[in-house]
């Protein structure tokens, strides 16, 4: 049986679980949110992303009800939440410092919730041992915050959020306190407590790896705007500007203007260089400014020069980062542009040709980077 594909937000006859509509937010003069329109649905992992300052965490805090909007709706489940105060919203969310009980147990930090709401005892006593077991905290439940290591408090704030079975759960830059390694074994145990629980994520983050790692969408924000939503391979795949392709991951960006052929753009780029060869379905006139951004793993690089390569330019080793699974050669080219082409180590080291100052081709297909207006 194929499995389905979860993509709400194609499906015209969905409900979105969120909507954002014209909405706007202003601090004095300065504007955080500017006339945004944003639907999320219920049960999508929605990251954030962006620099500080690009009105992410605004975003997340009108949604929390902490800020009101100066302009436009935002609606939970079809109901605005204008007149809707926080602890009146079907959502939680979680902070950066976890925000723990330092005195209670984890146990009873997970309970706290569900005591204050006046449940009765059997009630929160199960819904904390299955808390307890989804977020695998079970043995640690006697200790206090300061018993357990960094990862295992997040956990306990994860268990505590969740434990209202909340529609709607809000991470603001959760993982921002853990050592690498350990934020990366996170992300996973968080996807996988999000698909279990069904609850709708949106986290805030600044950290791209992360937004890619977890999100079935990622809006990439910059000044109060979402400048692209999709998910996370095609944000990387197809991104839709100079700014969302430099703000994921590494990228080569080259601008010239563009001169039709056919299906394909010639980019001229710069004197006594060939034109760069890309396809694109977006209509480019003759003359327009055109960006042609590749990322460095789709750039190969030889000391021969390639023969049928649709795109070759020569050039001089500037510069090698080597990352133990992959080698980052800097190539200076005659016109001073520096262009970043990756390789896979499956070799051990004495077996590389490459090195320091060498003259080198680099090259790529005319399908291998994207073609941008702006």
């Amino acid at each position: 049986m194929a499995q389905t594909v979860f993509a709400p937000w194609e499906d015209p006859t969905e409900k979105p679980l969120i909507q954002f509509k014209n909405v706007t937010k202003r601090f004095g003069d300065f504007t955080a949110i500017d006339d945004l329109t944003q639907d999320i649905f219920e049960k999508e992992f929605f990251a954030l992303l962006g620099p500080s300052g690009c009105g992410k965490t605004t975003m997340m805090r009108m949604l929390a009800g902490f800020e009101a909007q100066t302009e436009g709706q935002i609606l939970i489940a079809g109901q605005d939440m204008a007149r809707v105060p926080p602890n009146k919203r079907a959502v939680n969310m979680m902070f950066q410092s976890y925000a723990l009980f330092p005195h209670l147990s984890v146990w009873d930090n997970i309970a706290f919730g569900l005591k204050r709401e006046g449940k009765d005892k059997d009630k929160i006593a199960a819904r904390v041992e299955e808390m307890l077991r989804l977020t695998r905290l079970s043995k640690f439940a006697k200790r206090k915050p300061h018993q357990i290591s960094g990862g295992q408090r997040q956990r306990v704030a994860l268990a505590r959020s969740l434990a209202k079975a909340p529609k709607l759960l809000l991470l603001d830059e959760p993982l921002g306190a853990l050592d690498k390694k350990l934020r990366q074994d996170t992300q996973f145990e968080l996807m996988d407590i999000q698909e279990k629980t069904g609850t709708t994520f949106v986290i805030v983050t600044h950290d791209q790896e992360e937004a890619m790692t977890v999100a079935s969408r990622v809006a990439v924000m910059d000044e109060g705007r979402i400048i692209q939503v999709s998910t996370p391979a095609q944000i990387y795949e197809a991104p839709n500007s100079v700014y969302v392709a430099d703000f994921i991951g590494d990228v080569n960006i080259i601008s010239g203007r563009a001169k039709p052929e056919g299906d394909k753009v010639a980019v001229r780029w710069a004197e006594h260089q060939p034109d760069i060869i890309g396809t694109t379905s977006l209509p480019f006139a003759d003359g327009q400014e055109i960006h042609f951004a590749i990322r460095p793993e789709k750039v190969a690089i030889s000391a021969e020069e390639p023969q049928d390569a649709a795109n070759k330019i020569a050039g001089k080793v500037l510069d090698i980062a080597y990352l133990g699974n992959i080698s980052t050669y800097h190539v200076e080219l005659p016109t001073g542009h520096v262009i970043k082409a990756q390789t896979a180590n499956t070799r051990r080291l004495s077996r590389r040709q490459i090195t320091w100052e060498d003259p080198v081709w680099i090259s790529w297909t005319d399908t291998a980077g994207v073609l941008l207006e702006r």
